[in-house]
């Protein structure tokens, strides 16, 4: 008896870690070697590569493909249909090998909006929020909101996901972040 829920039309091949209470639904497919957490919700359509790290309390969305080279922290948040990649340079005609790939890490508490995109051999701060569409083609600081093609900083967020007002402090919450000043 398992302590997890894995729908019927879903694919676990050997070698998979899943934690207790997480829920992957429809037409998903987790690859050997993967490790996910507790707690974590795998929408439909979900594709977790070999050897891929899924921390605890992760959501990740329909349509997420999550390549081998990345790793989501604890509280991750991967909007419907975002992108990771993890070779920048890619040809069909000379694969690399997962030797070569670009290793991606996105840190506790981060959100990825719909659609985005994130480029390879980056790091996506903590609590680091990235826009519906954006595609992030550099690291990205911890509490950072992120917007655009190319995305830029456009400001910072809370980690209760509110945008910090001019005094870097949290209307939603009563949090302050003195500590982004000087970043």
């Amino acid at each position: 008896m398992t302590d997890y829920f894995v729908h019927e039309s879903s694919y676990i091949d050997d070698n998979v870690e899943i934690g207790e209470e997480t829920k992957i639904w429809h037409f998903s497919h987790i690859l050997s070697g993967a490790k996910i957490g507790a707690n974590c919700s795998l929408g439909q359509n979900v594709n977790v590569g070999n050897n891929v790290k899924i921390g605890d309390g992760c959501k990740i969305q329909n349509n997420v493909s999550i390549y081998e080279g990345v790793e989501l922290e604890n509280d991750v948040f991967c909007g419907p249909s975002m992108v990771f990649t993890n070779d920048l340079t890619p040809r069909a005609k000379y694969p690399k090998g997962r030797a070569k790939y670009q290793k991606t890490i996105v840190g506790r508490g981060a959100s990825i909006g719909a659609n985005a995109t994130i480029v390879c051999g980056h790091t996506v701060g903590k609590y680091a929020m990235i826009a519906a569409g954006a595609v992030a083609v550099t690291d990205v600081p911890d509490y950072g909101l992120m917007a655009g093609v190319p995305a830029k900083q456009i400001g910072w967020v809370c980690e209760c996901g509110a945008v910090l007002d001019i005094n870097l402090s949290c209307k939603n919450c009563d949090r302050d972040y003195p500590f982004l000043k000087g970043i």
